[in-house]
């Protein structure tokens, strides 16, 4: 397939303006500005274009919801706090490829007509900060961006607001209450941002990939869009490949690629020939498979059938030399780190699940153990104010469901099924 999100990011100079406009660039901004702003959000909605955050939510629909709100200012927001483990996919847009982000973002916001955005930028991305303030100022001296974008009349104000690292930023609502000045945490829903967001006015956020596809739709037409990938999920992807494969990385593909062309064609297979043994699809969020399960196409239909989720579309690959009993206990480790304290499942949950398992890790499993995970993931699904608390229980669960018996290995003979000679949680 064609690149379009990645193209030309090969080239040293691709972050700048000259080399952008050189390749095509803000082409799909001087048409968008010839376009009424329902009939953009026509093209999006017609397109099937799905948010590329991990829920899958019709960007189209959020627009459409948006724009029937007759209060104003709205707020544009770019969610580029890209904090979940296994996840990286935006990075190479940020820093490489800024300018399709701004056009993105331009494109949306005469949409929706707004006039000020932001870009909320994961805390421990400090280089994408620097190209995408470099950027976001060379649009400026060019007219992409102000008060009258090219002589149309249009005016769209962006800078770049950085977080503190903060995992629960990813969410919207939290991510909100960060650009406000106030500690990142989830608000109850509804009201849902579109109608009442940031400083209590409409405001969408959309992710960077989502933001980035914008130019292609306006560009080849929400017909021929909708022609990539899975009918039902269009649109190219991004897929960020990590863990025991011998060529880790972020590849452009079709929606509905399967898993497991991802891993053997394009990321070079498991690693040194090894047997694989699981894979995690969509970020540690999503529940993992077994290797019966990855002749799936990835996307937000077919996933869920197999149990498990597309997220971010993150795929990390294990090998038969993993301790998945290891793994999921520093999944916890994450989960109870990044906790916002605000529910109370999900803060005292993501702490005793993380102490039953590190126990089992460790050697000093009991006879229960394995009830008792999947007695408090469950006490936490569904319970909480935001999806953190469903991601942790539901990463306990499909572990305990597809390997049991590691972790009933663990707890019988006090020592990994893998690493036999290691007893301890190191």
């Amino acid at each position: 397939m064609e690149k379009f999100l990645l193209k030309n990011i090969e080239n040293p100079s691709s972050a700048s303006l000259e080399e952008y406009v050189g390749a095509g660039g803000y082409g799909s901004l001087n048409k968008a500005l010839q376009m009424e702003p329902s009939d953009i959000i026509a093209e999006v909605k017609a397109a099937g274009l799905r948010g590329r955050g991990g829920a899958g939510f019709p960007t189209g629909m959020k627009w459409d919801f948006a724009s029937r709100d007759t209060k104003f200012p709205k707020y544009l927001i770019c969610n580029a706090d890209e904090g979940e483990p296994g996840t990286f996919k935006d990075r190479p847009i940020l820093e490489k490829n800024p300018h399709l982000l701004i056009e993105g973002m331009v494109i949306s916001a005469h949409a929706l007509k707004s006039e000020r955005g932001y870009i909320y930028l994961r805390g421990e991305y400090p280089h994408a900060r620097i190209v995408l303030e470099k950027a976001i100022e060379e649009a400026y001296a060019k007219g992409y961006l102000g008060d009258n974008i090219a002589g149309k009349g249009v005016g769209f104000h962006l800078s770049v607001h950085q977080g503190a690292g903060a995992y629960i930023c990813g969410e919207e609502t939290a991510l909100i209450d960060s650009i406000e000045g106030r500690r990142g945490q989830p608000r109850i829903k509804p009201p849902f941002p579109v109608n009442v967001g940031a400083w209590g006015m409409p405001t969408i956020v959309n992710n960077v990939e989502t933001l980035a596809n914008i130019p292609l739709i306006v560009s080849i037409g929400a017909e021929k869009y909708a022609e990539i990938g899975n009918p039902e999920c269009p649109g190219p992807k991004l897929f960020s490949v990590s863990c025991c494969v011998e060529r880790p990385g972020v590849y452009e593909l079709p929606m509905g690629t399967t898993l497991k062309e991802i891993i053997y064609d394009h990321a070079g297979g498991v690693r040194g020939g090894r047997e694989l043994k699981a894979v995690i699809p969509g970020g540690i969020s999503t529940p993992v498979l077994t290797p019966d399960g990855i002749d799936c196409p990835m996307d937000f239909v077919n996933l869920p059938k197999r149990g498990s989720m597309l997220g971010s579309g993150a795929v990390m690959v294990f090998d038969d030399t993993v301790c998945l009993v290891k793994v999921c206990w520093r999944a916890m480790k994450f989960f109870e780190h990044e906790s916002c304290g605000k529910c109370t499942p999900c803060r005292e949950g993501t702490g005793w699940l993380r102490n039953i398992l590190e126990r089992i890790e460790g050697g000093f499993g009991r006879e229960g153990d394995i009830e008792l995970l999947q007695d408090i993931a469950l006490s936490i699904t569904g319970k909480t104010f935001c999806p953190l608390g469903d991601g942790a229980a539901g990463v306990v669960l499909g572990f305990i469901k597809n390997f049991s018996d590691e972790f009933m290995y663990h707890i019988t003979n006090k020592k990994c099924m893998v690493n036999k000679d290691s007893q301890s949680a190191g």
